[in-house]
């Protein structure tokens, strides 16, 4: 049989280091997934095909298992559907950084143009989507639009496309897709040596410094420590830097933002000058806006969050290398030991509802979040909801330096939880990989369990299942309104799982729940476990402003005038230490 452009293909992802595609096949997606069963798979030096359920959750995967191994990673979709629904996840390896390459078939050259069945401008969809995003029309293109792809997305971080109709990808190969270098490593940018020496004179003139840091430190865990210990520093990370480097961490204060806890948002107020490390945190209200230096490899997030005094266009790491020999260190820790107490008692006050010797019923997500993070791996895996499933992950789940912790904690979209899941587990099947699933979540992409079950996986399912779109209400409930339509009829997700082939439990009394948790995690397979929450559980940040306080008693009052008293009486008896005042 003749070689096809998809043949040409499957050879050059495999150069590439590709050992697995996700996705949903369809028609014009025929000849590349007969090109990758005729490649053998992956264990006979080919490709390997992992089957889900929807093309969205095959490009979280593919995001997860860039994130967890830093390598490029590949997902597929058909024209059409299968593009619009790819580009929910797509966009969200972008934002997130993901090298992740998605493969988006399109309806035949031939009939482009003239409002076909299933056509739609796979170029425009995925434009904003991507860093480069290419139409393969002729088979000539396809070995330099492939490298170019590959580059794109592991040189820059994010995604690219490549836009591939289905007659191009059976046509004969040109034969000019042959070995070629393709450059898989990202480059290291450094901050001038006179920049550097003017943050050396900035730091030095300045009183209180603290540290904000965030993923942009990977691979500079040390040199941030150092800095820290240097200038007696407190150190605030975001919920992405959280498991670089919050463990072993004499210096930790804890996030800012909605999800914060901890002295991070005092520590940043009142410092003289922030030191921003390799974040790009969005939420400029928590940020002090004054005497702001940032370093962060990309130039065009310096100064696009809050004003700057200086910002370095520069690899943290390479960075603070050249930075650490020009400061001298410092003795007076008044600053950051008052920082750390702040920080311990948020601490106590978090493990309020954790460490309760009475639990209460429906049973509080921060004490399943506590023994989850008691009682799974040392090296687990983490993929977590958005939502309410984010706050109990940020304060609850301990890392060590092995553990991870993965989300959509950029575009934040809903359902990423399950299909990262599946992405994590098949990159590293040797792990213990925990999807914390909200059950809103959960029933977006529901169909995603029979992946897991389909490909024999040993992941473990937990929902937090509150019958509510829990952060929603909150939010309503913030802005002074009371909670509508965030509400839903309660689901035993462990009585659909069972049929799909998981081992299932379900926990409504708090005192079975260690129990149903050890055995959920020391199963042999795939196992859901489905916990009935209170959907009262609320997420108070570190700092909350006098508005918000006041928006949060005048919803709790028009909740009251609704004829609902006894919803507003169970938000404040489920939240009596930590409801908000002002």
């Amino acid at each position: 049989m003749a070689e096809s452009v998809a043949d040409d293909l499957v050879r050059l992802l495999v150069q590439a280091g590709v050992s697995r595609i996700y996705g949903l096949a369809g028609d014009s997606l025929n000849a590349l997934t007969d090109a990758v069963r005729r490649s053998g798979g992956a264990a006979a030096g080919g490709i390997d095909w992992v089957h889900v359920h929807n093309e969205e959750a095959a490009a979280f995967a593919a995001s997860a298992e860039a994130q967890l191994t830093g390598r490029l990673a590949v997902c597929a979709g058909s024209c059409g559907p299968g593009n619009t629904h790819l580009v929910q996840g797509v966009m969200d390896a972008h934002r997130s950084g993901a090298p992740v390459l998605a493969l988006a078939s399109h309806i035949a050259t031939r009939q482009i143009g003239s409002g076909f069945f299933q056509e739609t401008r796979p170029e425009d969809l995925f434009r904003q989507a991507s860093h480069y995003c290419e139409l393969v029309s002729v088979p000539e293109q396809l070995g330099r639009c492939t490298r170019l792809a590959v580059q794109n997305a592991v040189g820059r971080g994010g995604a690219s496309v490549l836009v591939l109709p289905g007659d191009v990808l059976a046509a004969r190969s040109s034969g000019d897709a042959g070995p070629s270098a393709t450059v898989t490593s990202r480059p290291r940018v450094v901050a001038s040596a006179g920049e550097v020496r003017q943050l050396a004179a900035r730091i030095e003139a300045a009183g209180r410094v603290a540290v904000f840091a965030g993923i942009g430190c990977a691979g500079a865990r040390d040199e941030v420590l150092e800095l820290a210990d240097r200038l007696k520093a407190p150190v605030g990370h975001t919920l992405r830097g959280k498991d670089l480097l919050q463990y072993d961490n004499p210096f930790d204060v804890g996030m800012t933002g909605l999800l914060g806890y901890g002295a991070c948002y005092h520590a940043l107020h009142e410092a003289d000058l922030v030191l921003l490390l390799g974040t790009d945190f969005p939420y400029d209200d928590f940020l002090p806006g004054r005497d702001t230096v940032q370093i962060d490899a990309d130039p065009a997030r310096l100064g696009r969050r809050t004003p700057l005094v200086q910002g370095l266009a520069g690899d943290v790491g390479e960075t603070l290398r050249a930075l650490l020999p020009l400061l001298r260190e410092r003795t007076d820790r008044t600053f950051l030991d008052a920082q750390l107490r702040r920080t311990a008692r948020a601490r106590h006050d978090l493990d309020a509802y954790r460490t309760a010797r009475h639990q209460q019923t429906p049973i509080h997500p921060e004490f399943l979040a506590g023994l989850i993070d008691e009682l799974a791996a040392g090296d687990a895996v983490f993929t977590v909801d958005t939502g309410m499933c984010c706050t109990w992950a940020a304060r609850y789940l301990t890392p060590n330096g092995r553990r991870r912790i993965l989300g959509s904690f950029v575009h934040g979209s809903m359902a990423n939880a399950l299909p990262m899941a599946i992405g994590a587990q098949i990159a590293q099947p040797g792990r213990q990989v925990v999807s914390l699933s909200g059950d809103g979540g959960l029933a977006m992409l529901l169909g995603e369990l029979l992946t897991i079950k389909t490909h024999g996986l040993p992941t473990k399912v937990v929902v937090f299942n509150n019958s509510s779109l829990g952060m929603v209400r909150l939010e309503m409930l913030v802005a002074g309104d009371p909670p509508f339509g965030t509400d839903h009829d309660p689901v035993d997700y462990a009585a659909i799982a069972a049929p799909m082939g998981f081992h299932t439990r379900r926990v409504t009394d708090p005192a079975d729940l260690r129990a149903a948790l050890t055995e959920t995690f020391a199963h042999d397979g795939p196992a859901l476990l489905d916990v009935v929450t209170t959907r009262d559980a609320l997420e108070v940040p570190s700092h909350v402003t006098l508005a918000e306080a006041r928006g949060f008693a005048l919803g709790l009052g028009r909740t009251v005038l609704a004829g609902r008293i006894g919803d507003a009486l169970s938000i404040a008896e489920a939240n009596l230490r930590t409801i908000p005042r002002p």
